[in-house]
């Protein structure tokens, strides 16, 4: 038996619980989640379940009084310096730890100083921490590491995630800006509001997998406007808005892009597909077609990945270094 806390209890929070409470030998005895609409409600309650005698918490203190966790599952930020402060407090609880953070999937390459952090803290405490997720953690870094197993030769990698926004999540379409005017989406990306968090984390784990040190890392974001009406999103989208973006991020070694990650999510997307291309030998090229739902993914790759935190060494872990975060139906 695994005891779990739950910080953070937005959608994909609360989806996590209902994915992990499927499982056996998983149990929820805390939750946490500050905002006043949640606290003092009971999890089962507010994730759609029966009730679970579990009470949502302000912090996790109080989440955790008078009871024995082991695992804290962490659905909050993307940004790693907003949660160096929630690890911190989950390690000294004795806790290890799963987190959705983007930037922590491989802050060890784009926020060395503060992964140093995070993994001198884990260390003294005992516990191990990993950040996971659909994207970044496995499609666009993961999935294409472990496909290099296969080469002789590595030349060049090229991943392409495109998906349909109409089936993610609300939250999700926000994020990308769809059903925002040209104007508003131009803000929101001025302001930092408006992206795709990770490419840079997952073009320094490829890079760290294969070998290469990237000198060098460029990233462009532009919309992707609508040309007709539509209604499949969470909003109207009216032509000449963004229905979603796109980002391209590359990774340069010696001056030559060896690294080429293609991000492009819109609500209305026609062809969904999720592509990994390696030049080298072998040369070959790997595509799912209608590609990965992301949020089922990114909560079954968490739920999956406590099995895998459990069995691994104390300190600040990336995908690379975790035991496979394979399905399990029973610990």
């Amino acid at each position: 038996m695994v005891n779990l806390v739950q910080l953070g209890l937005g959608p994909l929070g609360q989806k996590v619980v209902r994915f992990a409470l499927q499982r056996s030998g998983l149990h929820y005895v805390g939750a946490v989640d500050p905002a006043p609409d949640k606290v003092g409600r009971d999890l089962g309650e507010l994730c759609g379940l029966k009730e679970l005698g579990v009470t949502i918490s302000k912090d996790l203190a109080t989440a955790l009084k008078g009871k024995k966790a082991d695992v804290a599952i962490i659905t909050t930020v993307s940004s790693v310096a907003q949660q160096l402060v929630q690890v911190e407090e989950a390690a000294k609880a004795k806790l290890d730890i799963v987190s959705t953070c983007e930037e922590l999937s491989y802050c060890q390459g784009t926020f060395p100083e503060t992964a140093a952090k995070i993994d001198a803290i884990c260390e003294a405490h005992g516990v191990s921490c990993v950040g996971t997720g659909v994207n970044p953690g496995f499609l666009m870094d993961y999935l294409p590491c472990v496909l290099t197993s296969v080469c002789q030769n590595v030349e060049q990698i090229t991943v392409r995630r495109f998906q349909d926004a109409a089936q993610r999540r609300i939250p999700f379409q926000q994020k990308i800006g769809a059903g925002l005017t040209l104007e508003q989406f131009r803000h929101k990306v001025s302001d930092g509001t408006l992206r795709h968090v990770g490419l840079a984390e997952s073009v320094r784990m490829i890079a760290a997998c294969v070998g290469w040190k990237v000198d060098n890392f460029t990233e462009s974001l532009d919309p992707i406007l609508a040309t007709e009406r539509i209604t499949t999103g969470h909003r109207m989208i009216e032509p000449g808005m963004a229905r979603g973006v796109e980002q391209i991020g590359h990774g340069w070694v010696d001056g030559r892009e060896v690294i080429t990650l293609h991000f492009r999510a819109a609500v209305g997307e026609p062809e969904s597909a999720d592509t990994v291309e390696i030049r080298g030998e072998p040369s070959f090229k790997s595509t799912i077609p209608g590609g990965i739902n992301g949020d089922i993914a990114t909560c079954a790759i968490i739920v999956n990945a406590v099995r895998a935190i459990r069995n691994a060494a104390p300190g600040l872990k990336s995908m690379l270094d975790m035991p496979v975060p394979g399905y399990f139906q029973h610990l």
